[in-house]
């Protein structure tokens, strides 16, 4: 099974072989306007998001998606490979999606836009050819998780709530909606802990003990989250494509949902 991880050495050698790649840039517009690899297309990455308050994670509507995706030429059989310039949260969040359409030829590229930098391969101003697609998709909703499940499964000890967030915010110090603190029994792993200080991932079985340590093992049904399911997009990735966790899903809504609703449960540290 090919690794749904790619570094940018492997990147380099396919692209010099001429394989027929769909590269997905997912940075800001100043860095791709700056210079991006060669044949990528750019997305923008609210395009993944509704943008719709007060959960402006959710996704956008399929029609939405389908004519994002028909725009950049993706088939069911393009071979994908995606980046950003976030540590992996939103190049995870796009993985996220073309799992939710049933793609399964995608692969993230290790350390983003900074790996491809650091090891010295070229970037181009020059604007990528794109040959429109005529895709259709249909979302499956296996890898999400919605608010009325999440209250459902608060007491099910085979199931963990996987929080994201910075640990200021899971314990209420930070708040970003209407109402700070962390779901009742969620376990906080920020997504952070999953990267070296450049952003490259660590590991596998660094990872892995790490979250059997702490209660998050594949043993559980996992669902992740943050605040709009970016930085969970990297934890839904590592646990979902590189750990193959059997079931593991994302909070979409996540805390600008469940923390700007007015009954449900919230615990803060004291």
């Amino acid at each position: 099974m090919e690794s749904a991880l790619i570094s940018a050495a492997q990147l380099k050698k396919r692209l010099d072989n001429n394989e027929p790649l769909l590269i997905i840039d997912l940075c800001g517009d100043e860095n791709f306007n700056a210079g991006h690899i060669a044949g990528a297309v750019h997305i923008k990455p609210s395009q993944l998001s509704c943008g719709i308050k007060p959960a402006p994670g959710k996704l956008p509507t399929p029609d939405q998606l389908q004519i994002l995706f028909r725009s950049i030429g993706l088939t069911h059989q393009s071979q994908v490979v995606v980046y950003d310039d976030a540590s992996g949260s939103w190049a995870g969040r796009m993985m996220w999606t073309l799992e939710l359409i049933g793609h399964s030829h995608a692969q993230l590229l290790d350390g983003g836009r900074f790996a491809w930098q650091k090891a010295g391969f070229a970037f181009t101003k020059e604007q990528s050819i794109i040959v429109g697609s005529h895709i259709e998709i249909q979302i499956n909703n296996d890898n999400i998780a919605n608010i009325n499940e999440i209250t459902s499964t608060l007491n099910d000890e085979n199931t963990a709530i996987w929080d994201a967030r910075s640990a200021d915010e899971y314990a209420g110090l930070k708040k970003l909606a209407a109402r700070a603190g962390h779901i009742p029994g969620a376990i906080h792993c920020e997504w952070t802990d999953l990267t070296d200080d450049e952003g490259f991932l660590l590991d596998l079985n660094t990872i892995q003990a790490q979250l059997n340590q702490q209660g998050l093992g594949s043993d559980k049904k996992i669902i992740t989250h943050c605040q709009t399911h970016r930085r969970s997009g990297l934890t839904w990735f590592v646990a979902k494509k590189l750990l193959h966790y059997p079931s593991i899903k994302a909070y979409p809504g996540s805390w600008s949902e469940w923390g700007n609703s007015e009954d449900t449960p919230i615990e803060i540290d004291t």
